[in-house]
């Protein structure tokens, strides 16, 4: 799975080490966590030091969920675009969000979306409970928004991938497309010197 979105995403894996960690190992969030929530767990970990080769950590717990396991590899090696020399900084304080835009344009961006929020229920002879959990930097409403921007650059006013949404994801979406509709100028986001300054319908 590594190889085949490593090959969507038009980056090398032979240049990458990529390892598995377990939920209780000590882990620090210098490494670039993309886990977001209530507590410090990561799902995966990007490390470079210029010294070494790039490294990418996986938690094992995200083998278990094939959705949450592209969303995270997509992620991580986000960073090792993002991070090459002269586009952005490390210490940018919009990057994680970037990221998430980024795999959204570069076709992965139904697995982060799908990925975004999972509610969780159990129910067995001993207990029963829910959980909620949370990937990624960008809002449910935020990456609806980005797959919006992303079908109207293709010229697909309804694309045919939207039926592998989630609910909540699709409804964004075509909200978003609807406002968008009477606003968006295809091929605005492939201006030269087109930053939110500039493009003042959609950063509104």
């Amino acid at each position: 799975m590594f190889h085949r979105v490593a090959a969507q995403m038009q980056v090398n894996p032979a240049d990458i080490d990529l390892t598995l960690f377990a939920t209780g190992d000590d882990i620090t969030r210098d490494l670039v966590p993309f886990y977001s929530g209530a507590t410090s767990e990561a799902a995966g970990l990007y490390h470079h030091d210029p010294a070494d080769r790039p490294q990418i950590s996986i938690n094992e717990a995200q083998l278990k969920d094939r959705m949450a396991l592209v969303a995270v590899l997509a992620h991580e090696l986000g960073h090792i675009i993002l991070l090459r020399p002269g586009l952005i900084d490390r210490d940018d304080s919009d990057r994680e969000p970037l990221n998430d835009v980024l795999i959204v344009f570069l076709g992965l961006g139904i697995f982060t979306a799908n990925a975004a929020f999972r509610f969780e229920q159990h129910n067995d002879n001993t207990s029963q409970g829910r959980s909620a959990r949370r990937l990624g930097y960008l809002s449910e409403e935020g990456l609806g928004y980005a797959l919006a921007c992303l079908a109207l650059e293709r010229g697909a006013g309804k694309p045919g991938w939207i039926s592998f949404l989630s609910t909540n994801i699709a409804g964004y979406l075509k909200r978003s497309a609807a406002w968008l509709a009477t606003r968006y100028e295809p091929g605005l986001l492939q201006r030269p010197g087109c930053l939110p300054a500039s493009c003042g319908s959609l950063a509104e």
